[in-house]
């Protein structure tokens, strides 16, 4: 993958033959004929490596790699290679030592900067990649990536520490996207069992044929293309945790078999005549209201309550707008990490915009915009595209209510249909900031004196 590269020796023939090498390399170059320009090239954008020359009129490459160390941290550094034409190698030892992971001593050959130049770009990016692995693990480990100041989150943190201690099954409950999972993690992460596999079961996601097999596993020639013994997801959690995603989509006929795990912890793989036991902790979560399943004879009431030892409900994100800052900030930090893109942050009038908004999806949609904004996908209004489409959907439903229901109900047909035109218009209005051609947003309607 091909890098960006700033370019800087005071020698107009050296920055043209190693310039157009580069390039014909497919690499984004950019050349500096002094320290100064170079200097100022490196405080305008980032660069992935910087190849510069260590004697030059105005001040030495070293002076500028010694300014770059001490006003960027090493994570926005870009991988340094200096090139000396002294015989000495005193100046490359001292860039060395200052963070330079190579140097050239010139005369040299192009093909020795193209080798060079691979290799450091790999190196950047590998560290890059360490550093985005290591964000994780620190986040998991902060709360294990649950993000959140309020209250609601930090009762769910609080329960969840306390649940760990025991073994007992918990229900996590919560619309799609809440951070279920998280939770799964963090009670597992925290427990007794920590040392033991945790396996993770989409019930949503494992057709109803299959699912029973891959929960309590299947001996050979149990069943037509069982070629071989399969474990089970049961079998092999066996000692820590098993976490059922989407609990609420299993068959009548998968639950029972769940039913007898979880009273007796045991169970008979397909076409096996032996019991199996398994000493595993049981972590269910869903997004479906189980007592309206319970009532509706689709999930059984055993099965319901045996589950249910320990509830945990997720809060969705619009009852926890003041969680809004924090995750954008962590998202931009994460997206920033994965890209290699330098983003200092969001601006307020962004911020305003993404707190005012009732989020009626989740922290999953959260990391979604984010990813939009980092990669130039949001309107002129500051908001996600799909944002603005959606408020529009609401308000043109609402215009054909209006017209609808106008005839029927006797209402103020005249008034309201033209309510409904202007309304039209500022729908139009908001479509067009939405899709880029337009930066005009919607206002709110005057209010009309009444007749």
């Amino acid at each position: 993958m091909p890098g960006s590269i700033l370019l800087a020796d005071d020698e107009e023939k050296i920055l043209k033959t190693l310039g157009r090498a580069l390039r014909d390399e497919g690499y984004e170059v950019t050349t500096a004929a002094n320290a100064r320009d170079a200097a100022r090239c490196l405080n305008e954008r980032a660069f992935d490596l910087l190849v510069i020359d260590f004697l030059m009129p105005d001040r030495t490459g070293l002076d500028v790699i010694r300014d770059l160390v001490a006003s960027a941290p090493d994570t926005e550094r870009p991988a340094i290679v200096m090139m000396t034409a002294h015989g000495s190698i005193e100046s490359a030892v001292e860039a060395m030592k200052l963070g330079a992971c190579d140097y050239l001593q010139k005369p040299f050959e192009v093909d020795e900067l193209l080798v060079l130049a691979r290799r450091a770009l790999d190196d950047q990016r590998a560290r890059t990649g360490l550093r985005y692995l290591l964000s994780e693990r620190d986040a998991e480990f902060d709360h294990y990536g649950i993000i959140g100041r309020s209250r609601p989150i930090r009762d769910v943190i609080t329960r969840a520490e306390l649940v760990a201690e025991s073994k007992s099954t918990v229900l996590v409950t919560g619309e799609t996207g809440t951070g279920k999972e998280l939770v799964a993690r963090a009670i597992h992460a925290r427990s007794a069992q920590r040392n033991m596999p945790m396996i993770k079961v989409n019930c949503a996601a494992i057709p109803e044929t299959l699912l029973e097999s891959e929960l309590f596993g299947h001996v050979r020639g149990a069943f037509t293309g069982a070629s071989f013994t399969k474990k089970g997801r049961f079998a092999l959690a066996d000692g820590g945790t098993i976490f059922l995603d989407e609990i609420g989509t299993v068959a009548l006929s998968v639950q029972a078999k769940l039913l007898r795990v979880l009273q007796d912890r045991e169970f008979e793989p397909l076409g096996a005549e032996r019991t199996q036991r398994v000493d595993v902790r049981v972590i269910a979560a869903t997004n479906r209201d189980l007592r309206q399943l319970v009532a509706g004879g689709k999930f059984l009431e055993d099965l319901f309550y045996r589950l249910n030892v320990i509830p945990i409900e997720m809060p969705p994100l619009r009852e926890r707008p003041e969680d809004i800052r924090p995750l954008v900030d962590h998202f931009v930090r994460r997206f920033a990490e994965r890209t290699g893109k330098k983003i200092d942050g969001v601006d307020e009038k962004a911020m305003a915009e993404l707190t005012g908004y009732r989020w009626w999806k989740c922290a999953r949609t959260r990391e979604h915009d984010r990813a939009r904004r980092g990669s130039g996908h949001w309107n002129a209004a500051h908001q996600p595209v799909g944002v603005a489409d959606e408020r529009v959907g609401h308000a043109r439903n609402r215009c054909r209510s209006l017209a609808e229901a106008a005839p029927e109900s006797g209402m103020g047909g005249t008034r309201d249909h033209a309510a409904c035109a202007r309304t039209g218009a500022r729908c139009q209005e908001r479509r067009g900031g939405a899709d880029g051609h337009q930066s005009t947003r919607a206002q709110p309607l005057p209010r009309q004196a009444p007749d």
